[in-house]
């Protein structure tokens, strides 16, 4: 009878632990699909969107910036070119601190500065999902450093979130938006460079790519600039659809339907309530 009861508990506890890990993983398919979009840079491109029989494999976008060229990185687990001999703890510091394992900085086209108000749990998370993709070999260019790397950290968002931060609808909202990485787009000045100050929300910058040129837009909650006289429904179509208020199908950079429209109702919720919060510019 004791060892029925020492088996039986022991595979009770096997079950859980097993749960347990499914769950986490399940978490991290959640944010890396709906809401990280990571796909954006590490996944190549083909007429029809995104090749997902290279998912994750990198090497097709480039950025030539004036401080760095990068290309959007293999992340799968190939031993050789991609993260494959990368354990847990390398992947979570390179997310939220930007080292690799070599202690070498990555340029902020990697937006480690936004994951760094990842929940423990939610960086655990995104690394078991990561960890799940097959491995795909696939040499990316190495990465120029023309000067050294450096990244302007968020206001609210310096350091880890908590489960209790969470309940919050606005908070979870600014969490969301955050590791979204929204203003890495939406608080630009100009000239491109980044303004979590002045301008957080307001737009402006003008990007350029190969989907033509656009003007980024204003989404704080000024109600003629910005987005503050749009009802809900506007909000989470933009968000879930692609499409503006005016009827416009939205061009690449923010053709972020495909993977909020796979957010769920309370997220998309905290997301409308947080966009709201933000103070109204012109």
């Amino acid at each position: 009878m004791l060892k029925v009861i020492c088996l039986a508990t022991g595979l009770l506890i096997f079950s859980t632990v097993s749960s347990a890990a499914q769950s986490l993983v399940e978490r991290g398919s959640y944010l890396v699909n709906a809401v990280m979009a990571c796909d954006g840079c590490h996944t190549q491109r083909g007429p029809n969107g995104f090749n997902m029989e290279k998912r994750f494999s990198g090497g097709s976008q480039i950025w030539d910036e004036p401080a760095y060229t990068v290309r959007g990185s293999n992340i799968t687990l190939d031993r050789g070119t991609g993260i494959g001999a990368w354990n847990e703890v390398d992947i979570k510091r390179l997310m939220t601190d930007g080292l690799r394992p070599n202690g070498v900085p990555v340029a902020p086209q990697m937006p480690f500065a936004f994951y760094k108000i990842l929940t423990e749990r939610d960086v655990a998370a995104v690394a078991a999902y990561v960890r799940t993709v097959p491995a795909i070999p696939n040499e990316v260019v190495a990465p120029v450093y023309k000067q050294a790397m450096t990244a302007t950290l968020i206001p609210g968002g310096e350091k880890r979130f908590t489960e209790e931060d969470l309940k919050d609808k606005v908070r979870r909202g600014f969490y969301l938006g955050t590791i979204a990485h929204c203003m890495e787009c939406h608080a630009r000045n100009p000239d491109g460079s980044p303004d979590f100050k002045n301008r957080w929300g307001k737009g402006g910058h003008e990007m350029s790519g190969p989907y033509g040129k656009i003007t980024v837009p204003n989404i704080t909650s000024h109600p003629v600039k910005g987005i503050g006289g749009w009802a809900d429904t506007e909000i989470k179509a933009a968000l879930t659809k692609g499409i503006g208020r005016d009827g416009r199908t939205f061009k690449t950079p923010m053709a972020r339907s495909v993977f909020f429209s796979k957010m769920t109702d309370d997220d998309l919720d905290a997301l409308v309530a947080w966009l709201r919060s933000l103070p109204p510019l012109e």
